[in-house]
């Protein structure tokens, strides 16, 4: 019986280590082949121009020299680059002859009309600038988007005045004269 007992033990013995190695087989970790994906974010290059306001009214006086506008308006610039750039705020009109006109052939030139960016003097519009028409344009300020600004913002706060002192306009006639003043940004 002791040879029964030991053979029935090492029978056992080997039913149960067949066991847990099929046990041990069946749990082991299987891992595919490793997938890539590329994967790309672009932040494009943009330039963008906002304004706090898109009317400004005048009471003219004609013959004077003073005739602000209602009140400012604030130009903001925002910009987004790859690389080094200049932006430039540019104001126009799309004619020198007349800025504002009543309809009826009396106009107001853009020389007469002036833009005061900052705080700063009084500007007419009577430059030739890469937008609008000849001789109604003004530069209104340059930055230099460069290696530690290519991301930024500009802000310019406008106030208006027409000037009705010189030439032909103090004896402009009374009517509502309209206009159309644009503002655009180049980034070069």
């Amino acid at each position: 019986m002791a040879k029964g007992w030991k053979h029935l033990r090492t029978a056992v013995f080997v039913a149960m280590a067949i066991m847990v190695a099929n046990q041990l087989s069946a749990g082991q970790v299987i891992r595919s082949a490793a997938g890539t994906i590329g994967l790309r974010a672009v932040v494009p290059e943009s330039v963008t121009l906002s304004l706090s306001a898109h009317a400004v009214n005048f009471t003219l006086v004609a013959g004077r020299a003073n005739n602000p506008g209602s009140g400012p308006v604030t130009a903001t610039t925002s910009w987004t680059f790859t690389s080094s750039r200049f932006v430039t705020l540019y104001a126009y009109f799309s004619s020198s002859t007349s800025a504002l006109s009543d309809g009826a052939g009396h106009n107001i030139p853009s020389s007469a009309f002036q833009v005061s960016d900052n705080g700063g003097g009084f500007a007419s519009f009577t430059g030739t600038e890469p937008f609008g028409g000849a001789n109604a344009g003004v530069n209104l300020g340059r930055n230099r988007a460069g290696v530690n600004n290519r991301q930024g913002t500009r802000t310019d706060v406008m106030n208006f005045n027409i000037n009705l002192s010189t030439g032909t306009l103090p004896q402009l006639p009374a009517g509502a004269y309209t206009g159309t003043l644009t503002l655009q940004v180049q980034a070069q």
